[in-house]
């Protein structure tokens, strides 16, 4: 089955899987909701269409950079009470990722996965990190990112993301019957806010397995 590949790298994400009110967590790696929230904006879907077709997909992520976590504490004065009679000081956690690269493949469709790989190079709606005014930076286009090649295989043999070889092993997280539990499964549109639990089987990536970076098309355009 094909497999989609594209690039989440950035100086700031944020993938939270349990945010309520003033406390924003993030996921030491991106989540299927904000992925596939990420295509929804490139294919230019609104929030309240049907996703089913990309909620199917299965994701995979291989952790090039973990980035460093870091917290952005915010505060606003006079702001209204939940019972409208008052005013209070409200305090916020937000955290996030910073300076973090991943490798995301999704599998499943063949013409799905082409018609996202178009969109992905000419996206409707700006694309985020997460949050709004988490950027992008590169695009998260790869010019060689469709690939014939099940979704681990695909993820194990692309070049690295950095230059050289990895510093360390890298981590890869998979979509799969058994594993670690997440509730980031989107089970209707966007607008309902509605998430179900899927497994993540996470596995350790030998960095001698992994082939030197930066795939070939780019270090051409960089020379």
């Amino acid at each position: 089955m094909p497999t989609l590949l594209l690039r989440l790298q950035g100086p700031l994400q944020s993938w939270g899987t349990r945010s309520r009110f003033d406390y924003r967590d993030t996921w030491p790696y991106p989540t299927k909701s904000g992925v596939v929230g990420l295509l929804a904006a490139a294919l230019g879907r609104d929030r309240t269409e049907d996703i089913s077709d990309l909620a199917a997909l299965r994701l995979g992520v291989r952790v090039d950079r973990r980035g460093v976590l870091k917290v952005d504490y915010q505060t606003a004065q006079s702001v209204v009470a939940a019972d409208l009679k008052r005013l209070r000081d409200v305090q916020s956690w937000r955290y996030f990722l910073s300076d973090a690269a991943f490798l995301v493949g999704l599998e499943g469709d063949r013409f799905l996965l082409q018609s996202l790989h178009r969109a992905l190079l000419n996206p409707r709606f700006p694309l985020y990190l997460g949050r709004k005014g988490y950027l992008p930076s590169p695009p998260p286009y790869l010019p060689d990112g469709l690939r014939d090649e099940p979704l681990e295989e695909a993820l194990r043999r692309y070049p690295y993301l950095g230059k050289g070889e990895p510093r360390e092993d890298l981590l890869l997280a998979l979509e799969a019957p058994q594993g670690r539990l997440v509730y980031d499964q989107p089970v209707a549109p966007f607008s309902q806010r509605r998430f179900g639990a899927r497994y993540v089987l996470e596995k350790v990536l030998p960095k001698e397995e992994i082939p030197k970076g930066p795939p070939v098309w780019e270090e051409a355009h960089v020379d």
